[in-house]
C-alpha cells in the first residue's frame, strides 16, 4: 500500500482511463455521504456500467486516499469491501455517513 500512496503522490498513473475516472469520482463523495454504484455510474455518464464501476471501485490501489468505502448498494445496504464489511461499517460510522445495515442472522 505504501507503494500505491507513493505512486499517487508522485503523480504516477495506474489503471485504465475508466478506472481513473471512477477513482476521481470517488474523491468527490463527501465524508458524511454515500453513493450507490448506480449513482456513481450515472455521475460518470455511464448509467448502464454499474458493474464496471463496481469492478473499478474494487481495483482502487489506494483506498486510504480514494474513499471506495463510501459506495454502497442501491438499497442502501453495505456491499463488499476489500478491507471487510466490519471495517467499512466502522469507517462509515466514523464519518457519520448514512447506510442501512443488514439485520443480524438468527443462529
Amino acid at each position: 500500500m505504501a507503494q500505491g500512496v507513493r505512486c499517487h503522490a508522485n503523480g504516477a498513473r495506474t489503471g485504465t482511463p475508466f478506472q481513473r475516472a471512477v477513482w476521481a469520482a470517488l474523491t468527490t463523495i463527501a465524508p458524511d455521504d454515500t453513493f450507490s454504484y448506480g449513482v456513481l455510474a450515472a455521475k460518470l455518464g455511464c448509467r448502464r456500467s454499474v458493474r464496471a464501476v463496481g469492478l473499478a471501485n474494487g481495483a482502487n490501489p489506494i483506498s486510504v486516499v480514494v474513499p471506495c468505502h463510501r459506495v454502497i448498494g442501491t438499497d442502501g445496504l453495505l456491499t463488499g469491501y476489500g478491507g471487510g464489511i466490519e471495517r467499512k461499517r466502522w469507517l462509515l460510522n466514523h464519518e457519520a455517513a448514512a447506510y442501512r445495515d443488514r439485520p443480524a442472522r438468527a443462529t
